[in-house]
């Protein structure tokens, strides 16, 4: 066998890898079960949310506008987090053919924290750690055939575990 250069192997395995997700995305295959999309296929609302500064701008960036309570969303946070870096948040659907769920944080300086598209097939049912700025609820939204549907929690940061 030939011997080829650390450099051009990685070159080499770099283009194999970068063929590969280009078919990947042309056959709408995902990535464990995350859709691969082209950046420029993506909305600008969708782009655009996750700038906006109130959840009233987001959903509106979204085209969200009916949001209706439901207990078939189940947004799972703690009541306390002492830690705001990485405060632990999941969200799980029971309403049939749910094809996306979003985490807003009321209060962050940019409250769209995650939009997780749901490809045919997979469990509704998502988890995350978010950084939150300071007490504020944590308002999970789920779409599912074309309506939306919200689950909300107020999570308490405390400094130090002392309350804040």
């Amino acid at each position: 066998m030939p011997h080829v250069s650390r450099r051009r192997r990685r070159a080499i395995l770099n283009r194999g890898l970068g063929i590969a997700l280009g078919v990947a995305a042309r056959a709408g295959l995902g990535a464990i079960g995350l859709g691969v999309r082209d950046a420029d296929a993506q909305e600008a609302p969708d782009r655009d949310a996750f700038a906006a500064r109130s959840v009233a701008d987001a959903l509106a960036r979204l085209r969200i506008l009916d949001v209706a309570d439901s207990p078939d969303v189940l947004l799972d946070a703690p009541d306390i987090a002492e830690n705001g870096a990485v405060v632990p948040v999941s969200v799980r659907s029971r309403i049939a053919h749910t094809d996306a769920i979003f985490v807003l944080l009321d209060r962050n300086p940019f409250p769209l924290a995650a939009r997780v598209d749901i490809l045919d097939g997979l469990a509704p049912d998502v988890a995350l750690r978010v950084k939150m700025a300071e007490t504020a609820a944590v308002i999970a939204i789920v779409r599912a055939d074309g309506r939306y549907w919200r689950a909300q929690r107020d999570v308490k940061i405390t400094i130090g575990g002392c309350g804040g």
